[in-house]
């Protein structure tokens, strides 16, 4: 964990309620995709945890939704400086993908599979991906993904763009060697009973430090209580202690 100072140099609104903020600055230790960083805003005591989306040389790209008064006073930030707590959380796992992953993320869960799909693709390898939001209103980063050369399928619940349904409802006659996914705990749920096969899940929890000291955000697993900030929030699908 590093506390460093990035330079705004982009905040757009890129779907509803959703913002895409681009920041350069020192970028090192944030070499796993997965990792987290967290937000000083002025004005508010606790930080922000925002997963990485994506990490190129000086520049870090952070994707967010606006939900409350932090995220919306982040959201008219247009110049500036950011101090970030940066290096944070566990990644996933590249070397377990295989030659075939698939990718799962749904809503505020899509950017940290972009960054693994950056890598994933740089190494060959044919990646899947699932997108599954709300509404057509919602839909970001598809055409990021498949800048990369992913083969991508977007639901949305409503059936007004792409396929209608869940993520789940994409996964008819999948192939694949390894899944990764990231969303809402329902979500999860849901995926972890219709893949069969090995993966890993970034959980999604409230966060008071980020770093491990508070132990606020820990979850149940096989090795007893984890914190989701620290050891998490990726975990294999078998060490998750799922609670109905």
């Amino acid at each position: 964990m590093q506390e460093k100072v990035f330079e705004i140099r982009e905040n757009t609104e890129i779907a509803k309620d959703v913002w895409e903020i681009r920041l350069t600055g020192d970028t090192s230790g944030m070499d796993k995709p997965g990792q987290f960083v967290n937000v000083s805003l002025p004005g508010f005591f606790l930080r922000r945890p925002i997963s990485v989306c994506c990490v190129k040389g000086q520049e870090l790209t952070l994707i967010y939704k606006t939900v409350g008064k932090g995220t919306g006073t982040l959201a008219t930030l247009r110049e500036g400086q950011l101090n970030l707590l940066t290096g944070l959380g566990n990644g996933y796992d590249l070397e377990r993908a295989g030659n075939a992953p698939l990718l799962i993320g749904g809503g505020v869960g899509v950017p940290p599979l972009y960054e693994l799909a950056r890598q994933l693709t740089a190494r060959g390898l044919k990646v899947q991906v699932i997108l599954g939001f709300n509404s057509s209103c919602d839909v970001f980063y598809e055409e990021q993904f498949h800048d990369l050369g992913c083969d991508v399928t977007v639901t949305t619940v409503d059936g007004s763009y792409g396929m209608k349904g869940f993520v789940t409802d994409a996964l008819e006659g999948r192939v694949f060697t390894y899944y990764y996914t990231c969303g809402p705990m329902p979500m999860l749920k849901a995926v972890r009973q219709k893949c069969h096969g090995d993966g890993e899940f970034s959980l999604e929890e409230r966060m008071g430090c980020g770093f491990g000291a508070c132990m606020g955000c820990s979850c149940k697993t096989t090795g007893g209580y984890k914190r989701v900030c620290r050891e998490g929030p990726v975990f294999r699908k078998e060490e998750i202690l799922w609670e109905n």
